[in-house]
C-alpha cells in the first residue's frame, strides 16, 4: 500500500511547504540516519509519484529514515525552483530532526540521475547556508554534465535515455546561462572544498558512469573525503533509470551502512 503524502512546514528565514512521504519500516537503534532522498526523472515532471522506488527500499533495508520529497512535481523540474525546493527541504529537516530520528540522527541527502545533481546542488548550498548540518550526500549516477561528452554517455542509446537525458537538460536549465551556476552543474563549480562527505556510486556498464567519478574525483582534489564505488556490469545497476530493482539494490544497502558508519565513528 502507498504511504501517504503530508506536508513538511518550514519555518524561519525560508518558508514553504514541501509533499514528503516519510519511510521507516526498519528504523534500528538510537540515532538512525535521516536520509532526505530526490529522486530522478531525468529532470521531466513526473507522473506518477506514487511508484515503488528501489532506492528509497534499499536505504529503507539499511535502517534509515527515509523523507522522500516530491520536489519535482513543486518546482517543475527547473532551475533554480527544484534545487531550491530540495534545499528548503533538507533545512526543514535539519530543524526537525528529532521528529523523524532520534536524538543527534546524522542527515543526509541523497538522489539518483538528475536527482543525484539536484542533492549535490544543495549540498552546496548546505555548505554555505547552513554549515555543519549535513552530514552526508549519497549520489547515484548522478546526472551531473550538461555537456554529455563523456566516453561513457555513448552508452545511453542502448537503455533508450541520451534523447531523454538530453530533453531533459533542456528543460532544467532553461538556457546557457543557467549552466554556470555552481549550484546548476555542481561538475563546473570551481570550489567544491567544504562540502559534505560523499558516497558516489555507478556501475561499469552505466551511461553515466565517467561523469559519477569525473565529479567524485573533483570532490576529492577539493579535499573532500569521498568513498567510490562501481557496481560490476550485469549487476543491473541501469533498472535504477527505470525504477527496477536487482542484485544492485544489495549493494547499495551494504555500501550506505558502510558510509554511515564511517561517517559517525
Amino acid at each position: 500500500m502507498s504511504l501517504r503524502w503530508e506536508t513538511l512546514e518550514i519555518d524561519g528565514p525560508w518558508k514553504a511547504a514541501i509533499p514528503v512521504r516519510i519511510h521507516k519500516g526498519n528504523v534500528q537503534g538510537a540515532k538512525p540516519p535521516v536520509v532526505l532522498y530526490l529522486k530522478g526523472d531525468a529532470f521531466q515532471v513526473p507522473t506518477d509519484q506514487d511508484a515503488p522506488r528501489p532506492v528509497v527500499s534499499a536505504l529503507e533495508e539499511a535502517g534509515a529514515v527515509v523523507v522522500e520529497a516530491d520536489y519535482g512535481r513543486v518546482s517543475g523540474n527547473v532551475f533554480p525552483k527544484a534545487m531550491e525546493c530540495a534545499f528548503l527541504a533538507l533545512y526543514g529537516l535539519s530543524k526537525k530532526l528529532n521528529d523523524y530520528g532520534k536524538g543527534k540522527s546524522p542527515l543526509l541527502i541523497a538522489g539518483d540521475e538528475a536527482g543525484g545533481n539536484v542533492a549535490a546542488g544543495a549540498a552546496l548550498k548546505a555548505r554555505d547556508q547552513m554549515p555543519g548540518r549535513l552530514t552526508g550526500q549519497v549520489l547515484l549516477s548522478p546526472m551531473i554534465d550538461p555537456m554529455m561528452t563523456s566516453a561513457s554517455i555513448r552508452g545511453a542509446d542502448e537503455i533508450g535515455m541520451r534523447e531523454r537525458w538530453s530533453d531533459g537538460w533542456s528543460h532544467y536549465l532553461g538556457s546557457a546561462c543557467s549552466m554556470q551556476h555552481p549550484y546548476a552543474a555542481p561538475c563546473l563549480c570551481s570550489r567544491l572544498s567544504g562540502v559534505a562527505p560523499a558516497l558516489v556510486m555507478t556501475s561499469e556498464d552505466d551511461p553515466l558512469r565517467d561523469e559519477a567519478l569525473g565529479y567524485a574525483d573533483k570532490l576529492s582534489g577539493a579535499g573532500v573525503s569521498v568513498t567510490k564505488r562501481v557496481l560490476p556490469a550485469g549487476s543491473g545497476w541501469t533498472g535504477l533509470y527505470h525504477g527496477v530493482g536487482g542484485a544492485w539494490l544489495a549493494g547499495l544497502c551494504t555500501e550506505f551502512s558502510t558510509f554511515v558508519r564511517q561517517l559517525t565513528s
